[in-house]
């Protein structure tokens, strides 16, 4: 702690001490919000005014061993390296270091790579069409993004990426593998892949493209029972998904019996986006709210009063790569009871990451919060599990003898309605098999949904 007061015999030592100790307040500002500025302490030396300041502890600060050591490494690499690198590249690596080593979420954006975040969020970009993360010094498929390159050639979550090319993985940052990824459309990228299941890796092909994502797909699958298909969270995400409720509204002409909303395979995107689809199925209540160290970090995000569909049956289907904004959706729809949530687990993202500016060109994305459901479970690590869960599978008829029936014996009695009389019974095939015949989870989702609709028919019969 140093005092200073007035000194009209004030000495060139007695100025420059004032000027160390203005110096080292400028240092620690923003630590305690007590701190006098220094235009406030110059204006209380000169009223004569005996002022107090309060020097950082030197216990709190990085220990000068510690500092030598890094400006030690620091030498020694520019003297000893086998080639030689200048001063940026060094100071650009450690400041990625210290980011890379905290979380697989954590980056250093230069320009080129702060470009490729906003082309990702404004849902058009070069590349293979997936997003990965960091996995053991390997990079791991998160999703694969629909209609994209990437999934037509039968990429998928939770695949382990261990070469590029003829690139090895192990030992690249994250943004040097999204450099390699991305290219010019028309070439090919050799992917060789680790994945659950397999003995050995497997090689898959493919040609980069431009990817352009959209981000909402609807149709009826049945007539009363819609079906809505979030890729991805973007920008306008939450406005195209009550468009697209409406939409199935009117093609329905009229209230919908169920909804259907498809989240595998999202790797999330904007948070906001998230709370508005949750804000258009929900009354009222809390939907997400984030938990940090810093105050602008705690954030609380509550319904609007009205729900879109007004009570509408929904069965929300998740799995291994539905990640971060559509788990917050899941989460809320599932805290709130307004959803059946079927699928398997999900991936687990549930931290929020905030772009910083360092000037014009560069930033830094850093992990400043965590998601938390309405319930007050963080979904971190651990993901939303399913109410029901229903694993992926392949569904094939079974082709058994023919059965006799009544309508097979000799002298049977006719039904009496002339309109069934004589029509020839369906054998069931259909050589253009519907989504919905291919697809096991989005057929238990729809069965799902009918029952409820039985179920709900009946209490009201009895009600009246």
């Amino acid at each position: 702690m140093i005092r200073a007061g007035r000194n009209p015999q004030s000495t060139p030592r007695g100025a420059l001490a004032l000027a160390t100790c203005l110096a080292l307040l400028s240092g620690a500002a923003g630590a305690q919000d007590t701190t006098p500025s220094k235009e406030q302490i110059l204006e209380s030396l000169q009223n004569g005014e005996q002022v107090e300041l309060r020097l950082p502890d030197p216990e709190e600060q990085l220990p000068l061993e510690d500092l030598r050591k890094f400006t030690e490494v620091f030498s020694r690499i520019k003297d000893a390296y086998v080639e030689e690198v200048d001063d940026r590249t060094l100071l650009e690596n450690a400041i990625k270091g210290m980011l890379s080593n905290l979380d697989p979420h954590s980056t250093y954006l230069a320009p080129k790579e702060f470009e490729q975040l906003e082309e990702s969020t404004s849902g058009e970009f070069g590349g293979l069409g997936i997003e990965v993360g960091m996995e053991d010094g390997f990079v791991k498929v998160i999703a694969p993004i629909d209609d994209t390159p990437a999934q037509k050639a039968g990429v998928q979550a939770g695949d382990l990426i261990i070469k590029l090319g003829d690139q090895p993985v192990k030992g690249m940052s994250l943004e040097e593998a999204v450099k390699l990824m991305r290219g010019k459309p028309g070439t090919t990228l050799t992917l060789t892949i680790m994945r659950e299941g397999e003995s050995a890796p497997i090689e898959i092909d493919v040609v980069r493209d431009i990817i352009k994502v959209k981000s909402i797909k609807s149709r009826l699958i049945e007539n009363g029972y819609g079906y809505v298909r979030i890729t991805q969270f973007q920008a306008e995400t939450g406005s195209e998904f009550v468009r697209a409720l409406d939409d199935l509204k009117k093609d329905n002409k009229g209230k919908l019996d169920g909804v259907v909303i498809d989240l595998r395979n999202n790797p999330g995107g904007i948070l906001q986006a998230a709370v508005e689809a949750a804000d258009a199925l929900l009354d009222e209540g809390l939907i997400v709210y984030t938990e940090g160290r810093i105050q602008s970090s705690r954030l609380r995000f509550s319904a609007k009063p009205g729900d879109h569909i007004a009570g509408t049956p929904i069965v929300v289907l998740i799995n291994g790569g539905s990640a971060s904004a559509s788990e917050i959706l899941a989460g809320a729809l599932q805290d709130h009871h307004r959803a059946v949530v079927m699928g398997t687990q999900s991936f687990g993202k549930g931290s929020v990451q905030t772009v910083i500016p360092l000037d014009e060109t560069h930033a830094i994305k850093m992990t400043t919060a965590r998601y938390f459901t309405p319930d007050g479970r963080s979904i971190q690590a651990k993901g939303i599990t399913p109410d029901i869960e229903v694993k992926p599978a392949r569904l094939t008829e079974f082709e058994g003898k023919p059965f006799f029936t009544e309508a097979d014996l000799s002298g049977h009695l006719e039904n009496g309605d002339s309109e069934a009389d004589g029509e020839p019974a369906e054998d069931g095939s259909d050589a253009d098999a519907s989504p919905v015949d291919r697809d096991y989870q989005l057929r238990s989702a729809l069965n799902l949904l009918k029952g409820m609709k039985i179920l709900n028919r009946g209490s009201q019969g009895q009600s009246n």
